[in-house]
């Protein structure tokens, strides 16, 4: 199976690009959702599902362009599954036919409403990691997580959960933390445990609304405060029992490996989507004519993303970075974090600081002598769960 976050961002390998077999389109309404209205890139389409043709020109481009012997497929909504479970087995299909032996995976995120039987039954035959969108207890969940007619989503989504587990198939979830649960962190985290989740991501919602930050969005200095609050119960009973994200990526960093996460590397622009009809942007936060790739009916998935454009896109990571991240201790630990969520200025005027900044420093600075120890411990070829041994 992929490595554990791989449904979230594998920017490590040589080329990678998220499907979107239904475009924007989803069961939900999702009060904080940042896609929905890519819809309206599209005003004319007819439909937005991807063609079989597109299907099998994707899949085709995406194997000869590999250059590892594992090949990782990732389907990303709206919600993957208003697709049928038809679209997918002429997906494995195709990738048998064109993979030519080579051992390929499948991630498939989903909001986790919509899971049957049949679908989960499908998913465990063909060894397919889900990732399943919940934010928490259902007091948690539901304050943003509704459907078209508002009514909650809590529920389905743990039956969904139940039907994974019922036939064996592997999951990750994937929790938005947003302005409510912020103030939950230990019940949002055991809450994760107790439907036994051994890899959770994190997401903090970071958005704009006529270029002001989002009323839902994550107050930065209470995100610190969440990360602190798990990450103390997790070093001291949890490590290499639970895989968190952050920590997980933020020890790598400090052990000056790849953090096997986007928003935490130096650079950028491993990781481009391709729209239902053919169109490749240059990430999924950045679905937007200026980022638009060009189209793979007009060109191959190998010249847009290794264009100048895209290796310029994911150089201005670093470039980009206000003088004030320069000298930050932690630059090597958060990189400037994800670019999209730089809509804040330094206390000089300069543009361009993270609007999580400051939650991450206050977690940063706490987790240091811990991350400080587990790096010696795997220098010396130790295990670094011996931090849980030596916490008094």
């Amino acid at each position: 199976m992929p490595t554990p976050y791989s449904f979230i961002a594998p920017f490590a390998r040589p080329l990678y690009v998220m499907l979107k077999p239904v475009g924007a389109v989803c069961n939900l309404r999702c009060k904080y959702c940042y896609y929905l209205e890519k819809k309206d890139l599209y005003p004319n389409a007819s439909s937005y599902l991807m063609s079989d043709s597109l299907l099998e020109n994707f899949i085709k481009q995406y194997l000869e362009s590999q250059t590892t012997p594992e090949v990782l497929f990732t389907w990303h909504g709206g919600e993957t599954l208003m697709r049928t479970v038809d679209f997918y087995r002429k997906a494995l299909e195709l990738q048998r036919i064109y993979g030519r032996g080579r051992q390929i995976e499948n991630v498939l995120q989903t909001n986790g409403t919509l899971l049957t039987d049949k679908w989960c039954h499908f998913f465990k035959e063909n060894n397919f990691l889900i990732g399943i969108s919940i934010d928490g207890p259902q007091h948690c969940h539901d304050i943003y997580r509704r459907d078209r007619e508002g009514r909650p989503s809590f529920f389905k989504v743990m039956k969904g959960i139940s039907l994974l587990k019922k036939h064996g198939v592997e999951f990750n979830v994937m929790g938005v933390v947003n302005d409510y649960n912020v103030d939950y962190p230990l019940e949002f985290y055991h809450f994760f445990k107790s439907i036994d989740c051994r890899y959770i991501q994190f997401a903090p919602v970071v958005e704009t609304i006529d270029n002001q930050p989002a009323p839902w969005n994550v107050p930065s200095g209470k995100w610190g405060d969440f990360l602190i609050a798990i990450f103390d119960e997790w070093v001291k009973q949890d490590v290499g029992t639970y895989y968190i994200q952050y920590f997980d990526s933020a020890l790598a960093n400090w052990v000056g490996e790849k953090p096997g996460v986007c928003i935490l590397a130096e650079t950028c622009g491993h990781a481009g989507v391709m729209e239902f009809n053919g169109d490749v942007y240059s990430c999924d936060h950045y679905v937007r004519p200026a980022y638009k790739l060009g189209n793979l009916q007009t060109h191959s998935l190998t010249e847009m993303m290794y264009s100048e454009r895209q290796q310029a896109f994911g150089a201005a990571k670093r470039k980009a970075l206000p003088q004030q991240c320069l000298d930050c201790q932690f630059l090597f630990a958060c990189n400037g974090e994800c670019p999209k969520n730089r809509i804040m200025e330094t206390s000089s005027g300069e543009p361009g600081l993270n609007y999580l900044c400051e939650g991450y420093y206050k977690f940063f600075k706490h987790a240091a002598p811990y991350m400080d120890f587990m790096k010696n411990e795997l220098l010396s070829r130790r295990p670094p769960s011996n931090i849980m041994f030596n916490i008094p």
